[in-house]
């Protein structure tokens, strides 16, 4: 499955999987540090993934956002 581009903005960049049932966000705190936070409902009804980090500058929380792309595609 693929990931597109829902929002990209001053301050949030999230991607949606092609399922609709996978995002992943990068947000920019108010003290200048980023949150990367990857939100999977599973098929099952008790499974969920959910992870959240926080990164001191923007191109490694993007960097972090991709490599949970990259694990979460179903393709």
């Amino acid at each position: 499955m693929s990931w597109t581009l829902g929002r990209e903005d001053d301050v949030v960049t999230e991607w949606e999987r092609s399922d609709g049932y996978a995002t992943v966000r990068v947000r920019e705190r108010g003290d200048g540090e980023f949150v990367v936070r990857l939100d999977v409902m599973e098929q099952a009804a008790d499974e969920s993934t959910y992870e959240r980090e926080r990164i001191g500058s923007r191109e490694a929380a993007l960097d972090r956002a991709d490599e949970w792309r990259t694990a979460f595609d179903l393709d």
